[in-house]
């Protein structure tokens, strides 16, 4: 049983320490280095390559691979195999037949070699930047099937659609076992890296990525055409539009959001419900302080309340509105005709929710890189559909109250939201605002500004479920 391997140029000492690394293994075949320039390294072979993550990148490797199992370290960094790393990886592939394999790994921080686990594979895990750590194994079968298989010509969508196809073919495993070492490269919090997919210069790769994802839906019957249901919108509520903020803790920065939400210019009456989840900094005392009657101050009895769980209890309030407006207690709306948007656009559209654009900024309101996040991954054509593929959907979210009712939010404090949106997604129209609405101020008390890695993947996994528990339930409509 042996495999052959494939390696990024990461610089002449680093891949030849690569190389040799790999060349201990008596279970090692070919050794390949992938570059667009030609290369000269001990031990192994030259394959040039112009875009490592292209369909013609991944049909290349393909071409190349001769031994039952193709190893990919394509991450274009340095990387260590542990004690028998190969082999282990090799082991439980012959033991489960398993597609593709991918283990834990150490991060290597100077001397400091920090435990990086990564998560379980899942039906729904079909985030484009699922971390699989520095090597994974296939099954030349899958290789060979994608050569044969896959016509279109992505530039960076080609190894995305491998795995993919993987995932088709059978399971894509992880071992938590931490077999490899990998150098970091990017030492950024976890709040700096949240929103690289967005940025402009990475819109081609993102169209790339929804492609990819498209052609899977539709071969697994998950995929929904834009038949979506109309809202009927009733009449017997007490106001047009309800702003939800749930709160704990947010003395620094509740007056401006209630502020910016009693400022607002609007043909239409208005109010906010704000769920207070027993604050004890001061904030309780200064919601009481505000005498104008559209504020609604409530103070859940229960004490195992999330945000998603604050959430309900403003939503079912006697006093909700028509519709449901989200703002987060250290945010604020960019001007006074932001409600008047939004409910303009529920009408224009007859539709279930409607998701707004924002500025990023910082606690000063200054405007931060990347600046505007619109989403304009997201059509009407095939929004619901690339809505699996991406992390979120984007600010400030409303809801029509009625289906928001029928539905619930999760009783969560992380991907609450994305839950209800997902769910609507199935049925529904989602109406977009593309100009900016809503001001997502980042500071050092944001919930996601510096996460730990364990927290990190606490928060993947859990929108991994949602995708896939949504992913059962469009199969099972769609059958």
């Amino acid at each position: 049983m042996k495999t052959d391997s494939f390696i990024a140029w990461c610089g002449q000492e680093n891949t030849q320490q690569i190389v040799d690394q790999l060349r201990q293994s008596d279970q090692m075949a070919n050794i390949f280095v992938l570059s667009p320039n030609p290369v000269q390294l001990a031990n192994a072979s030259f394959i040039q390559v112009e875009d490592l993550f292209s369909t013609q990148t991944m049909k290349t490797i393909a071409e190349h691979t001769q031994s039952d199992y193709a190893l990919l370290l394509l991450q274009n960094k340095w990387v260590n195999t542990g004690q028998y790393g190969v082999e282990r990886l090799l082991q439980i592939a012959e033991n489960t037949e398993a597609a593709m394999l991918y283990a834990d790994y150490y991060e290597k921080k100077t001397e400091q070699l920090d435990a990086h686990p990564v998560i379980d594979y899942q039906a729904g895990s079909l985030r484009d930047d699922f971390n699989f750590g520095p090597a994974q194994l296939y099954r030349a079968d899958v290789l060979k099937t994608f050569e044969a298989a896959v016509t279109a010509n992505w530039q960076h969508a080609g190894y995305y659609a491998l795995r993919l196809l993987a995932s088709r073919m059978g399971e894509l495993v992880r071992v938590p076992e931490l077999l490899f070492t990998m150098a970091e490269t990017d030492t950024r919090q976890s709040g700096e890296k949240q929103f690289d997919y967005v940025k402009s210069t990475a819109r081609e790769r993102q169209i790339e990525m929804e492609q990819a994802c498209t052609v899977h839906l539709q071969k697994i019957g998950a995929f929904l055409k834009p038949n979506f249901t109309e809202v009927d919108f009733e009449n017997d509520f007490p106001v047009e539009a309800t702003v939800v903020i749930p709160v704990r803790n947010r003395i620094k920065t509740i007056k401006d959001a209630v502020d910016s939400v009693l400022s607002q210019q609007c043909n239409f009456k208005f109010n906010l419900i704000i769920v207070d989840n027993h604050s004890t900094d001061g904030t309780t005392e200064l919601l009481q302080s505000y005498t104008d009657d559209r504020l609604i101050h409530v103070c859940p009895q229960r004490s195992d309340l999330g945000i998603g769980g604050c959430w309900n209890e403003a939503v079912f309030h006697a006093q909700c509105g028509r519709f449901a407006i989200q703002l987060d207690s250290d945010d604020l709306y960019y001007d006074n005709t932001s409600l008047q948007k939004i409910v303009d656009k529920f009408h224009e559209e007859n539709c279930a929710m409607v998701i707004g654009s924002y500025q990023m900024c910082n606690f000063m309101l200054e405007e931060i890189p990347p600046g505007v996040i619109d989403h304009r991954e997201w059509t009407p054509e095939n929004g619901p559909n690339n809505a699996l593929r991406i992390n979120g959907l984007g600010a400030p979210r409303a809801f029509y109250t009625p289906i928001f009712r029928s539905i619930r939010i999760p009783n969560t404090s992380y991907g609450e939201d994305y839950a209800m949106g997902l769910a609507i997604s199935r049925t529904w129209k989602i109406g977009r605002i593309y100009d900016p609405i809503y001001r997502c101020r980042r500071w050092e008390d944001n919930s996601d500004a510096s996460l730990s890695i364990v927290k990190q993947n606490a928060h993947n996994s859990y929108k991994d479920s949602l995708r896939t528990f949504e992913l059962k339930a469009r199969m099972k409509k769609l059958k």
